[in-house]
């Protein structure tokens, strides 16, 4: 009869487990696993097991050995819901709060942020954008000022209600969103046309009382972002806003996460209620066939100006309405990538926002030349510090090389630098990389200039396949039965649409089910040919477009 393999290493876990000794062994032999020991230290432990085996235990109190695991339990390919949420855990970006949709942003996942928050923040300031706080409250009757913007936000306001033990006058609501707590004060400021543009950006949590599915980063009920709130006198310099800000959005996702999207505009019905239309960029994760949002960028239009009486003095000593713009990114998009890189080991982080770029691990040998070696591992740690390279030394000493390399692959650093005996000695160093696992020896003299070429082409790698393994998925149709199928196999669907609002909700009706129901993600601004005589697909009508549908998060 075959055996089941069971290695038994010094690694560490998550979840903590019990083992009673006397008990391991024999219940190994009966269901025939046999035990491989890689290590010394594994080697004692099943001594040890062995030993309080024969002796039955001891007879006395039955020890209980806690371990903690390092690997992965389940694979991207077979669950991955469960997958994401173990990585997301067993990288050390989130813990779980005791308020469900609430998640601790731990370190990993902040700085990740903070970087992201460094190049947007640097992009707009060139754009006169500037920093504003506003309020984490508004007041009802302020809220409820442009109908269709607070219906479409109503399901996911929060309100307080009691102060201590007393209730208030009014509730107030969280916001979900701040137009209605900005746009108030927009009328008091803006009085000429000199005090325009009003160009302002905040960096703030939202609450939105999500109630299907949380997810962390994804779909969260209190989320980070940056908001950006800007007034303009005529359309034309919203609409070149509008596309200059989503193209900052774009280089978010492709030049620092290493995930395609595509630019285009939402439908009518996907539009931000009360604005003029949105655009978006627009991800897709090819393991559950879904859509993503990745940042909208909305123009007002001149809706919310009428609401809250933002009007100027022009130049011809006439009052105007103001044109306006709304647009924003938040922490969803590091959810976005863990789900676009990540792989059955665990994060893959892409070199530019990846907290620590490269890790450098000591791995002596028995009577190797400890100091010497580390000495090595600090200075290789330096040089590249002072070349503006992210590095870090793991000089841990209760943990073995292989648990650190376990580690560092489950929290994705690009870069690995080993640094034994033979490298010491060679004067050279070890480098292994994360997304495919090449290893590659280099001279210590060469460190700084070898490193940045395998982070310049680990970060285009990851989004080379990433864009492969999407355009993979795209599927161009024009029947409705071709449509279903598509959706049925996880695809991302171009289809010749007639662009009418009916048909949109007639094709959700028709496909809702326990997966969800399609809709549109976007009409890409990059529209392929459109004959002439060219049908909806779902209505048989004369199509207007192309646009990519398909079923979202």
């Amino acid at each position: 009869m075959p055996y089941l393999r069971i290695c038994i290493c010094p690694i560490m876990i998550h979840v903590s487990i019990s083992v009673e000794q006397a008990e391991f062994l024999p219940a190994c032999s009966s269901r025939n696993f046999l035990i491989c020991v890689p290590s010394t230290h594994a080697a004692a432990v099943v001594r040890d097991l062995a030993m309080s085996t024969n002796k039955g235990g001891g007879g006395g109190k039955k020890e209980v050995k806690k371990e903690t695991k390092l690997g992965m339990a389940y694979k991207k390919d077979d669950n991955f819901g469960e997958w994401y949420s173990e990585v997301v855990v067993n990288s050390e970006m989130i813990e779980y709060y005791d308020i469900s949709g609430c998640y601790i942003l731990r370190p990993w996942a902040m700085e990740i942020w903070e970087l992201l928050k460094e190049f947007f923040d640097a992009e707009i300031k060139k754009l006169k954008l500037k920093p504003y706080y506003f309020p984490l409250f508004v007041t009802e009757n302020v809220l409820q000022k442009e109908k269709d913007h607070i219906e479409g936000f109503a399901p996911e306001v929060a309100w307080v209600t009691k102060s201590g033990k007393s209730d208030l006058e009014a509730p107030i609501a969280i916001r979900p969103t701040s137009e209605t707590v900005m746009y108030p004060y927009f009328s008091k400021w803006i009085r000429s046309h000199r005090d325009l543009p009003l160009k302002c950006n905040q960096w703030c949590n939202v609450v939105r009382w999500e109630f299907s599915n949380p997810t962390p980063f994804i779909r969260s009920r209190e989320f980070l972002w940056q908001e950006g709130h800007t007034v303009f006198a005529t359309k034309e310099e919203a609409d070149e806003e509008v596309l200059q800000i989503l193209e900052l959005y774009r280089r978010i996702y492709e030049e620092f996460l290493a995930v395609p999207v595509s630019k285009g505009r939402k439908s009518e019905m996907e539009k931000f209620a009360g604005g003029l239309y949105t655009t978006s960029v627009e991800a897709f994760i090819p393991n559950t066939g879904r859509g993503i949002q990745g940042a909208t960028s909305h123009c007002l239009g001149q809706n919310f100006a009428k609401m809250f009486d933002i009007t100027f003095e022009n130049e011809k000593g006439e009052r105007s309405m103001v044109w306006q713009n709304s647009w924003a990114y938040t922490t969803r998009s590091i959810g976005v990538m863990v789900m676009t890189h990540g792989d059955d080991k665990g994060l893959v982080l892409p070199p530019k926002v990846a907290p620590i770029q490269v890790i450098v691990i000591p791995v002596p040998f028995k009577d190797a030349d400890t100091t010497g070696i580390k000495g090595a591992c600090e200075s290789a740690v330096y040089t590249l510090n002072q070349a503006g390279i992210r590095a870090d030394l793991d000089a841990r000493e209760n943990y073995s090389p292989g648990w650190k390399y376990s580690q560092w692959e489950m929290k994705g650093v690009p870069l690995r630098i080993e640094i034994g005996p033979k490298d010491l000695a060679n004067k050279q160093v070890r480098i292994v990389r994360r997304d495919n696992g090449t290893k590659v020896d280099i001279p210590s003299t060469d460190l700084v200039e070898q490193v940045r070429v395998l982070l310049d082409g680990f970060q285009a790698n990851l989004l080379e396949t990433a864009k492969a393994k999407r355009d993979a998925c795209i599927v161009i149709i024009s029947t409705w039965d071709e449509f279903i199928a598509a959706l049925n196999d996880k695809k991302l669907i171009l289809a010749p649409w007639c662009d009418e609002e009916e048909v949109e909700k007639d094709v959700k009706a028709r496909t809702k089910g326990e997966l969800g129901a399609a809709k549109t993600l976007c009409t890409p601004f990059d529209q392929p040919d459109l004959p002439s005589g060219t049908v909806c697909f779902a209505s048989g009508k004369p199509a207007q477009k192309w646009s990519f549908w398909g079923r979202s998060y």
